[in-house]
């Protein structure tokens, strides 16, 4: 076999298909061998080769994964954009119904004042308070009032509305120079014209005694008043304001009662309206 025929016979060995893909095979355990040899020499030029090529992947690494790093920070970017986007729609929203909600409000005030002053209504009503202490608790089973240190030297009067927060807790029923006494709702002698929504059936919350519910009196005999159904005074007797929120109905054995948003033993101060 001449020199040329040896040539060919190789060339042919490793443009065979199978042998290209074992001399490939080879060819690369044979790398891996070398590369993984490489950490167990820690001095001269291999550790420096070693070091050169561990920075010259990571370097690579990194650039590589920059574009993939730019979108996902666009995606997230633009998904937060889109998300306040939409909050802030949701919020001028919220805005305009809460601006149409204040201008119905203020028409609905200024309404009822008008009507009230074509029926000549005159009323103790009125938004002016002072917030004040309590003196005196009686604590009696048949007694249920407070003396605060507020009098007719600051505009109270009989029949002042009296709150804990938002809740009435009673009216004024005596009044000094300096002080004043207040019934609680659920004094046995209390009565307080009130209204039960969402119906707007009319009736009088009367005290029985107990810390926590007042009765139900003179509601109509066909009536649809339901539990969770919430009480407000009705300002019927022209002293207290309508509006004003008692308590919810709670039915016992076929018997409704209204159950007092106030807790009469955590009150310390309330607020006492008077009209100047």
């Amino acid at each position: 076999m001449g020199r040329d025929d040896l040539v060919i016979s190789a060339r042919s060995i490793f443009l065979n298909k199978g042998n290209r893909r074992k001399f490939s095979l080879f060819t690369l355990i044979i790398v891996s061998v070398i590369v993984l040899s490489l950490e167990f020499f820690k001095i001269g030029p291999i550790n420096q080769f070693r070091s050169v090529t561990k920075d010259a992947v990571f370097k690579t690494s990194y650039i590589i994964s920059l574009p993939f790093l730019s979108l996902k920070n666009v995606y997230y970017g633009v998904s937060d954009f889109l998300k306040i986007y939409e909050e802030n729609k949701q919020i001028k929203n919220m805005n305009s119904n809460i601006a149409e909600l204040k201008y119905e409000n203020q028409f609905l005030k200024e309404e009822n004042i008008r009507l009230n002053a074509l029926i000549d209504e005159k009323t103790l009503f009125s938004d002016n308070y002072h917030v004040t202490n309590i003196l005196l608790d009686q604590q009696s089973p048949y007694l249920r009032s407070i003396v605060i240190n507020k009098g007719f030297k600051h505009n109270i009067k009989i029949g002042s509305a009296v709150r804990n927060g938002s809740y009435l807790i009673g009216k004024v029923v005596e009044v000094n120079y300096l002080t004043s006494r207040v019934l609680l709702i659920n004094d046995l002698n209390s009565k307080i014209p009130v209204i039960i929504e969402p119906n707007g059936i009319s009736a009088i919350v009367s005290g029985n005694g107990s810390k926590f519910n007042g009765d139900i009196e003179y509601l109509p005999e066909k009536n649809q008043v339901e539990e969770g159904h919430v009480v407000y005074t009705s300002g019927a007797d022209g002293i207290i304001s309508s509006g004003i929120p008692i308590g919810k109905i709670t039915i016992k054995n076929s018997k409704k009662f209204v159950k007092f948003f106030a807790d009469f033993d955590q009150i310390k101060y309330v607020k006492v309206y008077f009209k100047k």
